[in-house]
């Protein structure tokens, strides 16, 4: 960790909706008028979309799987060099996973593909990642350990496995019966290499339904915000300082399940977030000047 060079890391596995969150956090660094690197974990795929397809044909003709979770499709020595390189000196590199049209015409790449690497933008306040391993740990690699505050967002399992569904379909073009083939071959891999970062991280926030999602593989819509609760764990009480009977008093309809935990109506989670984090953000900015 660094103070001269924070990072915040916001990780989730696919489906999860750590773009939406994402988009929150840059509603933040605009009003606190801090400059973000931003680093997509995508990027760090080891294969553009057409080698990985061709990867996961060759796994299946072979008996084994490969997937965007583990560490066959994943350069996690790469981004644990930038986290460190990053914590120690402002900088590093990054690239771009063209996911559609829109990124295409932004960076002249044709969909499925990654960009060449680039300098990180210089000077910058703190570097803010969003992705699949921003708290990361196995035996080669510690990512997690570069990361000045780590929050997971993780809905419960049978709501991730419906966005991811109903993402796919609409995003990707697949059937039903491809993404939820999909979430079978990872499982191992997200079993070892997603699910653990959460037990790391300084924040979870967490989406519960409020309607019957007993099938997610046969569930026509996703829940909406007025239909679900945000269960917002702060794990780490010494990092994000909570005034909790502020946040009661601030969001309507909320209440503790925990000494530790508060749960929000789902469509205060960006306020919610704003009133924790601010604070954290700001403290790092000016440790960041003081230094």
């Amino acid at each position: 960790m660094s103070k001269t060079h924070p990072i915040i890391a916001v990780t989730g596995s696919s489906g999860a909706g750590t773009t939406g969150v994402k988009l929150a956090f840059e509603q933040i660094f605009r009003k606190e008028g801090v400059t973000a690197a931003f680093v997509e974990g995508d990027s760090f795929h080891r294969y553009d979309r057409r080698e990985m397809d061709e990867a996961v044909e060759l796994a299946h003709a072979e008996g084994r799987t490969i997937t965007h979770f583990g560490p066959e499709d994943n350069l996690f020595d790469e981004l644990e060099t930038l986290f460190r390189e990053y914590a120690e000196r402002g900088t590093g590199r990054r690239r771009h996973y063209v996911h559609n049209e829109e990124v295409a015409a932004r960076y002249g790449c044709p969909p499925g593909t990654i960009t060449p690497w680039e300098s990180l933008p210089e000077p910058t306040d703190l570097l803010f990642y969003e992705g699949l391993h921003g708290g990361l740990k196995t035996e080669r690699c510690d990512v997690a350990r570069f990361v000045d505050l780590l929050i997971g967002v993780v809905p419960i399992i049978n709501l991730e496995w419906i966005q991811k569904i109903h993402r796919d379909k609409a995003v990707r073009g697949y059937t039903a019966e491809d993404a939820t083939r999909m979430i079978l071959d990872r499982m191992h891999d997200y079993v070892y290499y997603i699910t653990p970062q959460f037990s790391r991280t300084d924040i979870n926030f967490q989406r519960v339904p409020t309607v019957d999602t007993s099938n997610p593989f046969a569930a026509d819509e996703i829940p909406t915000a007025d239909q679900s609760f945000s269960v917002i764990h702060i794990r780490n009480l010494h990092k994000v300082a909570v005034d909790f009977r502020y946040l009661l008093d601030m969001l309507e309809g909320s209440f503790m399940s925990t000494l530790d935990t508060i749960v929000v109506p789902a469509g205060k989670l960006i306020l919610a977030m704003q009133l924790i984090v601010n604070p954290v953000i700001r403290r790092m900015v000016d440790e960041r000047n003081a230094g």
